[in-house]
């Protein structure tokens, strides 16, 4: 496993770091608490082991259907400190790009914020 990227918001003394797993013939980034003990039967479908303590996980690949390519590691660690992540996701129907914060969600492992709308002002302020 790499470096902790932090630590973990759902167990005491749980560190987050990542392992690069195959899910769909995809390789991918699987950010997990390192009391998350994972399995797989066929090297695609990762499953929790029963003897583990924490459910926190994150697919790198879990925002794809948005148009996100990946959630890479600078992300999941502002996550982890609670600070604002932006996702620039992408609509296949209408053909255009948008902006939309991110969250850590227990079931999914992130989730979108829908009802809040980035302006493209804001985003200004936080390259400068």
């Amino acid at each position: 496993m790499a470096k902790a990227l932090g630590d973990c918001p759902y167990c005491e003394g749980g560190d987050i770091s990542f392992e690069t797993k195959s899910i769909q013939g995809k390789r991918t980034k699987l950010y997990k608490c390192s009391n998350n003990k994972v399995f797989s039967e066929d090297g695609e479908m990762w499953e929790q082991h029963k003897n583990s303590t924490c459910t926190f996980r994150i697919f790198g690949n879990s925002l794809a259907r948005y148009g996100k390519k990946f959630i890479g590691p600078k992300e999941v660690t502002k996550l982890l400190k609670g600070q604002e992540v932006t996702a620039h996701l992408y609509s296949y129907n209408k053909k255009t790009e948008y902006k939309k914060y991110i969250t850590i969600n227990h079931q999914y492992g992130v989730s979108v914020l829908w009802e809040i709308d980035i302006e493209d002002e804001i985003l200004n302020d936080e390259d400068n």
